[in-house]
C-alpha cells in the first residue's frame, strides 16, 4: 500500500504534517513541535520553515514564542488532510484490518471526528457494508481510549444505505452534504446524486 512518504520524501516533513493536519484546531511553537515528532529541533524548524512559506502553515507570534497552525485557506488541504487521515490513527487502523472488520463498501469520517471535538453527540464515524461488530468495537475502543472519548457510530448494509438515500434521510443528507474524509470507497459512488428519486 502506497505511504506519504513515497511521495513526500522529508521524514520530518510528514511526521509534521500529521501532527498539524491531524488536529487542524490545534497550534504548536516548535519545541513542542519537536517533542511531537521525535525530531531534532533543527530539521523541525527548516521544515516549518518551507511548510510556512508554502503556505501549507501559517505562523503567528504569542508572547516570545512562534506558533504554527494547519492551514485550511492552503488549496489543497482537504487533500492533504484526507491522506493522513488514511495513513494515521484510526484511519491507518482500519485500512489495515479491512478484511478482519468485513465487506466494508465505504467508511467515512465526519467533521466531529477530524477536528477532535471532545464533546460530541454527533455522528464521528459512517460504515456501509457487512461488517463484523466485535472486530469493529475492539478497535473502536482502542481508539477511545486515546481520544479520551467516545467514538458515536453508524452501520449500514449498502441496501438500506441506497433506501435512506433515495427517501432523502436528513441523517444520510447531513453526511452526504457536508464534510467528510472517505477511508474507504470512492467519492463520488457515495454521494451520486442520481440515485435520488
Amino acid at each position: 500500500m502506497a505511504k506519504l512518504q513515497d511521495i513526500i520524501t522529508s521524514r520530518v516533513r510528514v511526521k509534521l504534517l500529521e501532527l498539524f493536519l491531524g488536529q487542524p484546531e490545534q497550534i504548536f511553537y516548535i519545541r513542542e513541535a519537536t517533542r511531537l515528532t521525535g525530531e531534532e529541533i533543527n530539521a523541525v524548524r527548516r521544515e516549518l520553515l518551507k511548510l510556512t512559506e508554502d503556505g501549507v502553515l501559517y505562523c503567528e507570534n504569542r508572547g516570545n514564542r512562534q506558533y504554527y497552525g494547519a492551514s485550511k485557506k492552503y488549496l489543497f488541504f482537504p487533500e492533504l488532510q484526507q491522506m493522513v487521515f488514511k495513513e494515521t490513527g484510526l484511519g491507518k487502523k482500519i485500512l489495515r484490518l479491512r478484511r478482519k472488520l468485513g465487506s466494508l463498501e465505504y467508511v467515512v469520517l465526519t467533521p466531529a471526528f477530524f477536528n477532535h471535538e471532545k464533546k460530541n453527540d454527533g455522528l464521528d464515524l459512517l460504515i456501509i457494508g457487512e461488517v463484523v461488530v466485535p472486530e469493529l468495537e475492539l478497535l473502536l475502543k482502542e481508539e477511545e481510549k486515546s481520544l479520551g472519548r467516545e467514538i458515536n457510530f453508524t452501520i449500514f448494509d449498502e441496501k438500506e444505505f441506497k433506501f435512506r438515500k433515495q427517501r432523502r434521510d436528513p441523517f444520510i443528507m447531513e453526511v452526504l452534504y457536508g464534510k467528510r474524509i472517505m477511508i474507504i470507497g470512492d467519492e463520488e459512488a457515495f454521494a451520486d446524486k442520481g440515485q435520488f428519486v
